[in-house]
């Protein structure tokens, strides 16, 4: 498939992305089972060079809930004053 690069670099940046959310927070034990399905994935294509369609549709599913996640642990962050 022409995008799974593609998906699959999204999916890097994204785990690299819910690595950095600090341990107190409630998202980033929300994550942790987004990032490690996206870990999975992501070693699968890496040893197989391809996903099957039920893969892919699991990996854009992951990178959605996992955008999401971490949008909704930046809404939380607040700036020193």
């Amino acid at each position: 498939m022409k995008n799974q690069p593609r998906s699959i670099r999204a999916a890097n940046l994204l785990v690299s992305r819910l690595e950095r959310l600090s341990a107190d927070s409630y998202w980033a034990h929300q994550a942790s089972g987004v990032r490690g399905s996206l870990l999975r994935l992501i070693e699968r294509y890496e040893h197989e060079s391809h996903l099957s369609e039920q893969e892919l549709r699991h990996l854009e599913n992951a990178l959605q809930l996992g955008y999401h996640l971490l949008s909704l642990a930046a809404k939380e962050i607040t700036l020193p004053r």
